[in-house]
């Protein structure tokens, strides 16, 4: 711990297969882009408690990271005030920067933490709320987010829908009382786990009409004519669910924003989504536990030296473009082309690293992998490829990146 890795040529790559170190976190603050000081002081302090909340986690259930849902470690981060770090104290926030978030969701991303139960909540839930909701929605849900106690996931995607949200089927039709639902949305995270979901549903008009008529509503998943299926994936997890509404009743004051507006909402929504350190990460536990098994043989030949730095050198470059991005979000921008860029690059190292490190691992013949290097890697080989689904697909990513650049 305490090693900080440099950006020079050969320096960090020869650093990585070296003499054996004690472990340390690829990622640091003496990468490319840095952070303010009162930001960073934060660091230490989260390393600390990782240290004791994680010691005793194999490196393959760590690499679930923000998929992996533990409702008791959300508390006990809301309990030291780092769930909502970035809200409004007014609302039980903690009222810091984007850069004090970044540093932390970095650590948290870096180190494997369970934080999939709040994640979606304050990372994206809170602050629509904030943004869009009344004072009576952010009074009703943006202070229980910050303890832990109010779990949201997300509805957009459909079936038949793929990643076109504009063509979502499942209508919200106006009643006496507020709003009748029925439809169907699937591949959304943890709703089994959450007390409700921010869906995108269409309000008025038809799937014709695009953008227009869509609204987004608080969903209670508790309420009568919901029915919620967990779907088992390659690896054996659930976190991916289908779920169906039955002529739903919801309250008039379901509705966030104006009648009409969620296609805005989800652009700044998933702005968001894509640009956090998340979409650099996901394989991060995977690259360390490699990492650590190098030094324990005492590798330190060119190759594995040369493939080394190459994913540093790709991660400082990224994370450098996340902390812009960031900061973006941060000063209230949707920098949606930048967030996009971000994304589909990330993602693309994301997915590299389990491949490359495989035909690593495969061509050394002098040495076993420990177990719990080879657990993580075929985890992480089996979840890869939805790391290119979740948050957008490639193909609509670079459609994105492209009108954004004007090039369509």
């Amino acid at each position: 711990r305490g090693r900080r890795w440099r950006t020079g040529p050969a320096g960090s790559a020869a650093a990585a297969c070296g003499q054996p170190q004690p472990a340390a976190h690829v990622i640091g603050p003496l990468f490319l882009h840095p952070l303010p000081a009162e930001a960073e002081a934060l660091r230490g302090e989260v390393r600390e408690f990782l240290d004791h909340a994680l010691a005793d986690m194999a490196p393959d259930r760590r690499a679930r990271s923000w998929l992996g849902s533990d409702p008791a470690f959300s508390r006990a981060l809301a309990a030291r005030g780092w769930i909502g770090l970035q809200l409004p104290r007014a609302y039980g926030g903690g009222g810091r920067d984007a850069f004090a978030r970044f540093v932390l969701v970095e650590e948290l991303l870096c180190r494997g933490a369970p934080v999939s139960a709040h994640w979606i909540a304050e990372r994206q839930s809170a602050p629509m709320i904030l943004r869009c909701g009344t004072e009576a929605q952010k009074q009703r849900y943006v202070p229980g987010v910050c303890r832990g106690e109010i779990f949201f996931c997300i509805g957009m995607s459909e079936p038949q829908s793929g990643s076109d949200l504009a063509s979502i089927r499942t209508r919200a039709t106006p009643t006496a009382g507020g709003w009748r639902l029925k439809g169907q949305k699937i591949w959304t995270t943890n709703a089994d786990h959450c007390q409700h979901m921010i869906a995108l549903v269409r309000t008025s008009g038809t799937s014709e009409d695009r953008h227009k008529g869509l609204s987004q509503l608080i969903i209670d998943l508790s309420l009568p004519g919901i029915t919620i299926r967990p779907i088992e994936d390659l690896t054996g997890d659930r976190h991916f669910c289908e779920v169906f509404f039955d002529d739903v009743d919801l309250p008039h004051d379901a509705l966030i924003g104006d009648e009409g507006s969620g296609w805005q909402q989800v652009n700044a929504e998933l702005a968001y989504e894509r640009s956090g350190p998340e979409r650099l990460y996901s394989s991060i536990v995977l690259f360390d536990t490699w990492l650590q098994h190098l030094r324990s043989i005492g590798a330190n030949d060119d190759a594995r030296a040369a493939l080394a730095g190459r994913i540093v050198g790709h991660l400082a470059t990224l994370r450098s473009m996340s902390v812009a991005v960031t900061a973006m979000v941060g000063a209230g921008g949707s920098p949606m082309t930048e967030a996009s860029l971000v994304k589909d690059l990330g993602t693309e190292l994301e997915q590299f690293i389990p491949t490359a490190l495989a035909d690593a691992l495969a061509s050394d013949a002098e040495h076993d992998p420990p177990l719990p290097l080879q657990r993580t890697l075929a985890y992480v080989t089996q979840f890869a490829p939805t790391f290119s689904l979740r948050g957008g697909t490639r193909e609509i990513l670079r459609g994105l990146i492209a009108r954004g650049l004007g090039l369509r």
